[in-house]
């Protein structure tokens, strides 16, 4: 009998996997309405999220995740489309992150390189190029080790920031945003307004990876909604404060997207006197967020090697070396993102770059949800005599009412991302659309030679 985890290694296990700091100054745009879109989103995507998985792990536990889940509800075709979203989505993900690191780096040196697109540049393509050799090597850092990362470079540092700007409220210290109730509330009117929708669904993303520890866990059934549901208030509590923390020091028009964190840190360290702490909390958050990257590098591999197993892609990507890793499909993740970082050369700004990524990666990863969501309604039926661990409460009812939330958190998501934010450079909102649009088709078109490919070798 395997060893059960308790309840509070599985809440800790979502935080480290959920909780960051990336997203911060991206949400701390919107300034006092963003407590009206954290709680809008957790009931829309992040509980949701985690009860459909949370089922359909219990239910289906063998090796696929996602694949396995859209496989047995609509076909090999459609699993493909989702394993390939769940893929490419963390290609136009990972320069968001990289340049958070790398804006986040510049603080050691001259904050003014996280302005410089050839710094930045330089600096994602050398982290990641590094890591990916790393993993190619078959080096990787134990779960202690990673964890040690997340306290280090996630924890710690938003604990501190929600401190800090927690004493800057209550001290009386000037604040950049008003708590009225028309701050608060967004206007439906104006469609821009819920651009930052996707800021804060971006900060929700991967919750469905917290369903593969449901057969873990002692009394699924009680202790798994229990766990999701506190992990979900202390994720929705230090994001939204720390999001808020950002907002009541920096104006709107000074809030940079990849150094924002570091913007209002070096504002409360002066204003309290702690200079000497910047470079302490530079490397802390630069290594957790690097170690972050280091468990991401490797996960969307072994789901598109997964595909590849089963024909959509030529043999040529199923080849591993000694350390038993994809290393065709490492590489052909390093040049790919190497290519979209070109995208800096034709964004405005720095923050236009930054938000359209965010936008993009976000969209492809809710168009994976809605076929997971559709997946877990029609497996919910068709497997009636399954034995299962969880299940989600109120039967039908209780799994109708979570699907069809989660749907319309994701399609809202998906509308909003064809907006441009007004207090973002993005060239124009015609502009903007276009390049949406073109990021679309040249992420997902692959799909369909995918498809042609197989075909084409079956026929033979």
């Amino acid at each position: 009998m395997s060893k059960k985890i308790s309840s509070f290694s599985l809440i800790i296990l979502i935080i480290a996997a959920i909780d960051n700091m990336r997203n911060l100054p991206a949400a701390a745009l919107f300034g006092s309405s963003i407590v009206f879109f954290f709680i809008f989103s957790a009931i829309v995507f992040l509980i949701p999220t985690s009860l459909v998985s949370a089922e359909l792990s219990a239910a289906f536990p063998e090796k696929g995740g996602m694949y396995q889940w859209v496989n047995k509800a609509f076909g090999k075709k459609w699993a493909m489309a989702a394993i390939w979203l769940q893929w490419i989505n963390t290609m136009v993900w990972y320069p968001t992150m990289l340049s958070f690191v790398a804006g986040t780096l510049a603080y050691l040196f001259n904050p003014e390189l996280a302005q410089n697109k050839t710094y930045l540049i330089t600096c994602i393509l050398s982290v990641f190029w590094g890591l990916t050799l790393i993993n190619l090597k078959g080096l990787h850092f134990s779960a202690m080790v990673n964890n040690i990362f997340a306290m280090a470079g996630t924890i710690l540092p938003m604990t501190l920031l929600i401190i800090l700007g927690l004493i800057w409220f209550f001290s009386g210290q000037p604040l950049q945003i008003s708590f009225t109730r028309t701050e608060m509330l967004p206007s439906l009117a104006h469609s821009t307004n819920w651009t930052s929708l996707i800021a804060i669904m971006a900060g929700f993303l991967g919750m469905e990876l917290s369903g593969v520890h449901v057969n873990d866990i002692r009394n699924p059934q009680k202790n798994f909604p229990k766990a999701v549901f506190i992990a979900a208030l202390f994720i929705f509590l230090s994001m939204g404060l720390g999001s808020l923390s950002i907002a009541f020091v920096l104006p709107e028009s000074q809030i940079n997207l990849v150094s924002g964190v570091m913007q209002v840190f070096t504002s409360f360290f002066h204003a309290f006197g702690l200079e000497p702490l910047i470079p302490v909390l530079t490397l802390c958050i630069a290594i957790g967020s690097i170690g972050t990257m280091i468990n991401w590098l490797i996960s969307p591999a072994k789901g598109l090697l997964h595909a590849a197993e089963f024909g959509f892609l030529p043999p040529f990507f199923t080849r591993k070396n000694k350390g038993g890793v994809a290393y065709n499909i490492l590489l052909a993740q390093a040049i790919i993102v190497s290519l979209v970082c070109l995208v800096f050369l034709l964004e405005p700004t720095i923050n236009s770059f930054y938000w359209f990524l965010t936008a993009l990666s976000t969209e492809l990863y809710m168009i994976m949800y809605v076929l997971m969501f559709c997946a877990g309604l029609r497996l919910h039926y068709r497997y009636l005599d399954r034995p299962s661990t969880f299940k989600i409460p109120g039967k039908n009812w209780g799994m109708w009412t979570t699907t069809l939330l989660g749907l319309f958190g994701c399609l809202t998501t998906i509308i909003v991302s064809f907006f441009p934010p007004d207090n973002i450079n993005t060239g124009g909102p015609l502009r903007y659309l276009m390049m949406i649009v073109i990021g679309n088709v040249l992420t997902i078109s692959p799909l369909f030679l995918f498809y042609y490919y197989r075909k084409k070798k079956q026929g033979l």
